[in-house]
């Protein structure tokens, strides 16, 4: 069996920031990314994603984004590209192609187990395969008879497809609001949420919002001991959106109650068909592989950690979960900054055995 030092499981943005600060103290990460290049879930975002943050504030260690203009919000195509050039200049192993199907503990190091047989030895772990590849689908009452089509936002590429439809969007949150707006050029839609969407100004006296939480300290405060689940963020808007749902372009309606067939129950009792309903209901932490490594999740497969760092697993760490350390924690602006505290821990760890 091969004998690595970390096993860095994800190749996306948390996985190459980890990489970068292990080698920076000391370490030799392996980096095991399961699709075939290194860009994590970008490449499966909707088309017309940008980041809500500027080009200034979206880089991970190192190497700064690229552009002239650094207060330009980049499309999903060149954070792909940027990751993918941020991989190319690591001076680490990275394997594409490297599904891990389980973690476990052997004496006082890991077993990793790949999809086809092979295993790893390493001294440690830093499960950073992010959260795309978990999306939640609520239990929705009656959904499992609904006879349209249902998707979830990770599936949503265009409004294309749907030109001329009936379409039900589900949550309130960036996602939904975004994807609502975007269909509604195309289709007949309704955003459909628990409460009023609440929004937030994307520039403040002339400057962009992350301006302020950087210069407050907002962005980077260790949040994540006060509060164990993140609260509900407001949708960034430069005015679009707002406007969008004041012109009914989409409509905003309370949370409908149910399916009954080709059918949705509004809260008032109505019914209407309905050719798609498309989930904006957020995503769980991708951990599969730590199921059968005890202590590593709790009974719900959330990870049991403090800051990064396993609270039940010596030698175990995450990178890029949702508010692990701060509201930043899993974006390309805050990931690096969690990265540099797990890698500066596990060193110390590696060294006392």
């Amino acid at each position: 069996m091969e004998h690595i030092d970390v096993a860095v499981i994800g190749g996306g943005q948390s996985g190459l920031a980890a990489a970068h600060t292990l080698l920076r103290h000391g370490l030799r990460p392996v980096v095991l990314e399961a699709s075939g290049r290194t860009a994590g879930s970008w490449p499966r975002y909707y088309d017309s994603l940008t980041l809500f943050s500027p080009a200034r504030y979206s880089s991970l260690p190192g190497m700064p984004f690229p552009g002239p203009d650094r207060d330009r919000y980049p499309h999903r195509d060149e954070v792909v590209a940027y990751l993918t050039a941020y991989a190319g200049r690591l001076d680490a192993e990275i394997r594409t192609g490297f599904r891990v199907s389980a973690v476990r503990r052997d004496g006082g190091a890991f077993t990793v187990e790949l999809e086809g047989g092979a295993r790893l030895s390493a001294r440690a772990v830093v499960a950073a395969s992010g959260t795309f590849g978990c999306p939640h689908r609520p239990a929705l009452p009656g959904l499992e008879g609904f006879t349209g089509q249902v998707l979830h936002a990770a599936d949503y590429r265009s409004p294309a497809p749907f030109t001329g439809r009936r379409v039900v969007v589900v949550g309130a949150g960036n996602s939904g609001v975004q994807i609502a707006a975007e269909l509604a050029r195309a289709a007949r839609v309704t955003l459909a949420t628990r409460a009023p969407v609440k929004f937030a100004a994307q520039r403040i006296l002339g400057r962009d919002l992350h301006f302020w939480t950087a210069r407050t300290g907002l962005d980077t405060a260790p949040l994540g001991r006060l509060l164990p689940r993140p609260p509900a963020q407001p949708v960034l808007d430069d005015g679009r959106y707002r406007a969008a749902l004041a012109a009914g372009h989409p409509d905003r309606r309370p949370m409908f109650t149910g399916f009954d067939g080709a059918k949705v129950v509004w809260s008032d009792g109505g019914r209407e068909e309905v050719d798609v309903v498309v989930l904006a209901t957020g995503y769980g932490p991708d951990l599969p592989y730590l199921a059968s490594l005890d202590g590593a999740l709790d009974t719900a497969g959330n990870p049991r950690h403090r800051e990064g760092l396993a609270t039940g697993v010596p030698g175990l760490a995450f990178v890029g979960l949702e508010w692990q350390r701060s509201l930043s924690s899993n974006s390309l602006r805050g990931v690096g900054r969690d990265a540099e505290r797990i890698a500066r821990r596990l060193a110390a760890h590696l060294a006392r055995r």
